[in-house]
């Protein structure tokens, strides 16, 4: 017997994603809340960021066919809205099918805010309403796999040169009995790259375009990346962080140099809008850079983010495939803030959590002195190299009396 497939109004949908916009709960936390699937959950947020803009331009909804409508509501007549109706599909499918190619893109490319019926929209698009709705199961959604991503989130802070098969054997110590692919498909959804040179390839260009690493060209006979001043090569990355209810995202920029943390934002869920608000941010507070670079995943490959880069005349270096050691500073801050925060400090909520995280990184900045940098704070060394007299290093001999 099948099952009745529950449907939602516009209003609960929104309800929903605008208390995940919030950023208070877990993903998962407002989906059990709620008995929704994750995924449905975070396509629901996809869809409303996409047509936020119609709240204030609800004409935009019917603009491309303004001039079919006014035709159909002044002559009233049957023959006149039979022709409006041809014209809107004849465009409809030839606008639509002339990029698709996969039955995933034929899904993809159903639009509800169109005047013709889901059943027709189907039809023409030759795709069924099982395919349609379809949803992949959430990965990572149960206590026990949040347990796994925990435990994996340890070992690759402990070891983060550790492969898929090294982890492995380890969780096997540890009573996880799970496969190579489930755990490359973990390092996946948690952002993890294992900190290891391999030989590097050609990089793909077949999606988003990926661009060439940088910093080689400031590498010293020990294979070490040395930048001498601050805001010439910043870097970037996202990291998994546990909660006791599910887990969270952090983003942040650092400045390769002084190693101060420029901007961050903590997150339910790892998209283009936790990439691209942190960049936004630290454009805003610092000195444009002379070199972004990140990892090649597809936050930081993403349209909106590269022409941010580009808009501010931004070089773009991206680590080669499977060589998060290309990224090694901001590798080595996840390490630190887990290990002297995240970890100790047990978060139960985000809340709980972005306001630990503030604290800390405060502190890194102002207080904490790092040995790569002369036993001088983050703080002191970018405003001191950076001429800046707002900053008094004596604030920071003060706290510590």
């Amino acid at each position: 017997m099948s099952r009745k497939r529950t449907t939602y109004s516009a209003d609960f949908k929104a309800k929903v994603v605008l208390e995940l916009l919030e950023g208070d709960k877990t993903l998962n936390e407002i989906a059990s809340k709620y008995s929704i699937l994750p995924r449905s959950l975070q396509q629901w947020k996809k869809q409303f960021l996409e047509n936020a803009s119609l709240a204030f331009d609800k004409s935009a909804v019917v603009k491309e066919y303004k001039e079919e409508i006014d035709k159909l509501k002044k002559e009233k007549d049957a023959t006149s809205k039979k022709l409006g109706e041809v014209i809107i599909e004849r465009d409809f499918v030839v606008g639509k099918l002339k990029s698709l190619v996969s039955s995933k893109k034929r899904v993809k490319a159903v639009d509800i805010k169109l005047n013709i019926s889901l059943n027709r929209q189907l039809k023409l698009l030759n795709v069924s309403k099982t395919a349609y709705y379809y949803e992949p199961v959430m990965p990572f959604s149960s206590y026990e796999d949040i347990k796994l991503l925990n435990t994996i989130d340890t070992i690759h802070t402990k070891h983060p040169y550790y492969g898929t098969r090294r982890v492995q054997a380890v969780l096997k110590r540890l009573g996880f009995n799970v496969g190579r692919k489930s755990i490359k498909t973990a390092f996946e959804f948690m952002g993890i790259k294992a900190l290891y040179p391999v030989k590097k390839t050609t990089i793909s260009t077949l999606k988003d375009k990926k661009y060439p690493y940088l910093l080689e060209q400031y590498k010293n006979d020990k294979n070490q990346v040395i930048i001498d001043t601050p805001n010439k090569v910043w870097s970037a990355d996202i990291t998994y962080i546990r909660l006791e209810k599910g887990y969270a995202y952090l983003a942040a920029i650092i400045d390769w140099n002084t190693k101060k943390v420029l901007s961050w934002k903590l997150s339910n869920t790892m998209d283009i809008t936790l990439t691209t608000s942190v960049l936004k941010e630290a454009l805003m507070l610092y000195p444009k850079p002379d070199i972004f670079n990140s990892d090649q995943g597809s936050q930081y490959t993403a349209k909106e983010h590269i022409e941010l880069l580009k808009q501010n005349d931004i070089s773009i270096s991206m680590d080669a495939k499977g060589r998060s050691i290309d990224n090694i500073v901001i590798e080595r801050f996840w390490r630190t803030i887990k290990y002297e925060n995240i970890y100790p400090s047990s978060y139960k909520t985000i809340k709980e959590a972005r306001e630990g995280i503030r604290e800390y990184i405060d502190i890194y900045n102002k207080e904490r002195l790092h040995s790569k940098i002369g036993y001088k704070t983050p703080d002191e060394v970018y405003y001191d190299s950076l001429n800046n007299s707002s900053y008094n290093a004596n604030n920071l001999l003060q706290k510590i009396a």
